[in-house]
């Protein structure tokens, strides 16, 4: 069931009873049938918070809640980024007949450091199309498409220091980086910052602590202890 946080209250009801009973009444018919199921969930959102609001019923969550996959944004696993893209690189030079045999490091850049609001799905499509519409034989910065082009994006000469090979170390200097940005914007507001890195405030404090950017910072009263929250 994807993106089972979008549920009306009133179809999450009949989706507990069915969970719960093991049987459903199909339309049309005058009797119950019994069913046994798996069922695999999906969201964006924090269901958490869902529940704090009244669109999700807490009993429904405890019910689905069995095992729990965390699955990251595109955003916060740029290590997964050249991965993916050899990936694409070879299903659409197959699928599109094209010969293909790599992307610049100016275009692997922009990937690198671009949000991907639309994650790997909008991932597969830039470089969908970009091996369709490109006129050699490396993707170019050309060859994406305006959003990764034109935005303003700090370079990663301005964000890694000289020497950093290792895409480990310079995905986690990258994540630093956007999440200190995040919290000046923000004044210190945890909240806030989460929104503007768009991910849930539980990943952000974990994120706080991973970095050790939890502890007040001088100058700054702000920035609260993750210990307090």
């Amino acid at each position: 069931m994807d993106e089972i946080g979008e549920l009306p209250l009133s179809l999450q009801v009949k989706l507990l009873r069915v969970l719960q009973d093991e049987e459903i009444t199909p339309l049309g018919a005058t009797g119950v049938r019994k069913v046994d199921v798996r069922v695999i969930a999906a969201t964006a959102r924090d269901l958490g918070d869902e529940i704090k609001e009244g669109r999700f019923r807490e009993a429904l969550y405890y019910r689905i809640n069995v095992v729990t996959i965390y699955l990251p944004p595109l955003r916060e696993r740029l290590e997964d980024i050249p991965l993916l893209v050899e990936h694409f690189l070879a299903l659409f030079n197959e699928r599109l007949k094209r010969d293909i045999k790599g992307i610049s490091p100016a275009a692997m850049e922009r990937c690198m450091i671009y949000l991907w609001p639309g994650n790997v799905r909008e991932l597969e499509n830039v470089i969908e199309r970009a091996v369709l519409l490109a006129p050699g034989d490396t993707l170019g910065l050309s060859d994406l498409p305006p959003a990764l082009r034109e935005e303003e994006l700090r370079p990663l000469s301005e964000i890694l220091p000289k020497g950093i090979s290792s895409i480990k170390k310079a995905t986690r200097m990258i994540e630093q980086q956007l999440i200190e940005r995040a919290l000046e914007r923000s004044n210190g507001n945890r909240t806030q910052a989460a929104k503007i890195l768009e991910i849930s405030h539980r990943a952000l404090l974990y994120k706080l602590k991973e970095h050790g950017l939890g502890q007040t910072r001088p100058g700054n009263e702000n920035y609260e202890k993750i210990a307090e929250s």
